[in-house]
């Protein structure tokens, strides 16, 4: 049986040995041939290279996990070395570590000192980088290229002899809070690159970033100072995207040799809400004034928050303005936290009908500061008063309130009982709270640190706690990007049920994974049936599953829906999220099958994915059956990655009506489109023509 980690030690291990922490490993090499998908290898403090038997490149397998010390970030455990790897994208290269889709690197450091040496290379990959260091690589300590999108966080970047990371070709991804200094260069974008940059430190480099090409990057809250050249330098064809009149960027660039921006492209750049002097500009910017107030400047802006377990969901948070610090320049993330405090944040993040009347509680007068938020907060459902008629504002919160608050509040149904089994104080959950702590593990909800199996459901909730778990909720509904950390529970899924009629089925992947979740289910025959086209009031349920949408627009009446039609109130909610209409002689037809254009409009509608370039249709062989009215949410779709064509991946056959399996595929890619799940592999995806 493979175990969940393998333990390795390049001074007390033994490659013979069974890999536990008792009797752990000796080379990392020899741990990568026994992992398997989904699990981890610890390192233990030491060196690991060509001298303690390894042999490089380290080609990480993927789903597996390799782990040192995060909160020293990777300081005394080494991994120092370099071998050859062939490139899809640039041919021959030296490098120490080959990430693949869904690793996770965290807490070691990496050094290559071979000619033109790179420390981790990134190809067309998914992999998650955090808590680091890449030092002394003769080229860069990370390369992304082809269509990789790497979560790039919290790592330190120093003396690397080119750059602490290149990204090329049509690489994308986000480079969160990490350090880069006294480097060649802190980053080097090129090519059709486009990643997020932001709350980054890049400091003392001799150029602190190069743009080339035709890069898009678009850059958030980024230090940019004292490097000895220049601070930014945009050349050839590249756009940085540096804020706008509706979005401040909130970039500091200062004190960078004589320039801290050059723009040599023919294009005139815009900075909106930067902290960027026009004397110390070479070339075109227009300083655009912006419409809302700037964000605070630069990363770190709390004086007690840099490091936290909690930073990214606190940032994230504070930049939407749903919480924010204290006067003296501090978050105070863990004290606890009121129901008063916590109401007024429900009421700035969420906005959902009323699902019941307003209650005038005696104990919260009508000038009390949080009166109105309680009032709101209480009437769509997310906190209740007590029996005696008060509300008791300056209560602290607990976790097992909180976290029944926002299952109950954002209506979350489904979970599993056997989820429970991921905490080692389960006993402790109240009997009435046990469904939804299970619903909440489910939705990945719930965070717990410092140790990730224990609840303390009893336990007052801190403020960080909250904006973990409020953040979580918004990844949940589809209205934020999910945020790696290690704290947020993922619970081992509950037994796939193996339908006799999808095994080596094109779209068994997609339909797996929906099933997972608890998204969408088989027949008592123990068939799946994926052939079988799928009807309105169907989909309906399905899509209400999936996405959870909030109301966008009013109910309506159906003519052909009576109230206990067993699907009216899915399709009720399919309708006022946006996700799908009735007809003008006011019926819904729910017994009618769907369309595969029908299905690519109604994902486009309810993400609300604006028109995409109708150029991109030019891949479909039958473009010319897609109507001139659909062909925006079409191209949309199409560069969304939601499209997916069997068996001949160019033909879209719009007109045709969708088959289950064709409607899991693309409601899982709509999924995989706002960062709720992981990207599936398949060769029916229409955008991987795109590349």
């Amino acid at each position: 049986m493979a175990q969940s980690t393998l333990y390795v030690n390049s001074a007390t291990g033994n490659d013979t040995s069974a890999g536990t922490a008792n009797a752990p490993l000796k080379t990392i090499a020899r741990a990568l041939q026994l992992v398997t998908s989904g699990s981890a290898i610890q390192l233990a403090a030491g060196t690991y290279n060509g001298a303690t038997g390894e042999v490089f490149p380290l080609a990480i397998p993927a789903g597996v996990m390799v782990v040192g010390n995060e909160s020293t970030k990777g300081k005394g455990i080494l991994i120092e070395g370099s071998g050859e790897y062939i490139s899809p994208s640039f041919g021959s290269q030296n490098i120490t570590v080959l990430l693949a889709q869904n690793n996770q690197l965290r807490g070691v450091t990496v050094t290559n000192r071979a000619s033109k040496g790179t420390g981790v290379w990134i190809e067309s990959a998914a992999p998650l980088l955090a808590n680091n260091t890449f030092t002394n690589c003769t080229r860069e300590g990370v390369f992304v290229t082809g269509t990789a999108k790497p979560l790039i966080f919290d790592n330190l970047f120093v003396q690397n002899t080119s750059s602490g990371i290149s990204m090329l070709r049509n690489a994308k991804g986000e480079i969160r809070r990490n350090v880069f200094r006294e480097m060649g260069y802190g980053m080097a974008l090129g090519d059709r690159a486009a990643p997020l940059i932001a709350d980054n430190q890049i400091v003392a480099n001799r150029i602190g970033i190069t743009l080339s090409r035709e890069v898009r990057p678009v850059f958030r809250q980024n230090l940019v100072e004292k490097n000895l050249q220049t601070g930014l330098v945009v050349s050839d064809s590249a756009q940085p995207e540096l804020g706008s009149r509706q979005d401040p960027a909130g970039n500091i660039f200062r004190d960078n040799g004589n320039i801290d921006l050059q723009n040599t492209t023919n294009a005139t750049l815009t900075s909106a809400g930067n902290q960027l002097s026009e004397s110390r500009v070479q070339g075109a910017v227009d300083f655009v004034p912006t419409q809302f107030p700037s964000r605070p400047l630069g990363p770190n802006q709390f004086s007690d928050v840099a490091g936290h377990w909690a930073e990214g969901f606190i940032q994230a948070l504070v930049n939407r303005g749903v919480i924010s610090g204290f006067p003296d320049g501090s978050f105070q993330p863990n004290a606890n936290i009121t129901r008063a405090q916590y109401a007024a944040i429900v009421n700035k993040t969420f906005e959902l009908p009323a699902k019941r009347q307003g209650i005038d509680f005696k104990d919260v007068p009508g000038n009390f500061w949080a009166a109105a938020a309680i009032r709101k907060a209480t009437t769509m459902g997310f906190i209740a008063g007590f029996p005696d008629g008060t509300f008791r504002p300056g209560q602290n919160l607990t976790r097992i309130q909180a976290i029944s608050s926002i299952v109950g509040g954002l209506g979350l149904t489904g979970g599993n009982p056997s989820y429970l089994n991921v905490y080692g104080d389960r006993a402790q959950i109240p009997s009435y709270a046990t469904a939804t702590v299970a619903i909440a593990t489910q939705k990945r909800l719930i965070v717990n640190y410092p140790q990730l199996s224990l609840l303390n459901p009893m336990r007052d909730i801190t403020r960080a706690e909250v904006a973990a778990l409020i953040y979580q909720a918004l990844v949940a509904l589809g209205q934020a990007n999910a945020i790696a950390s290690p704290y947020i529970v993922t619970p081992e899924p509950a037994a796939v049920p193996s339908f006799a009629d999808i095994q080596v089925h094109w779209a068994e992947d997609f339909i797996r994974r929906l099933v997972d979740r608890d998204l969408i289910s088989g027949f008592t025959d123990g068939t799946f049936k994926p052939e079988t086209a799928i009807n309105r009031a169907q989909y309906a349920a399905l899509l209400i599953k999936a996405f959870n949408p909030s109301n966008k627009r009013p109910a309506a009446q159906f003519a052909d829906i009576p109230p206990n039609f067993w699907a009216a109130a899915v399709i009720q909610q399919a309708y006022r999220g946006g996700f799908l209409s009735g007809f003008p002689d006011q019926t819904f037809r729910p017994s009618q099958n769907v369309l595969k254009l029908q299905l690519i409009l109604s994902l486009v509608s309810g993400l609300a994915l604006p028109g995409g370039d109708e150029k991109l249709l030019a891949i479909y062989e039958d473009r010319d059956d897609i109507p001139a009215y659909a062909r925006p949410a079409v191209a949309a779709a199409t560069q969304h990655g939601i499209v997916v064509n069997y068996p001949h991946v160019a033909q879209l056959t719009p007109k045709r009506e969708a088959s289950r399996a064709e409607t899991a595929a693309m409601v899982y890619q709509a999924l995989v489109s706002i960062g709720r799940v992981s990207a599936v592999s398949s060769p029916y995806i229409v955008s991987r023509l795109l590349n």
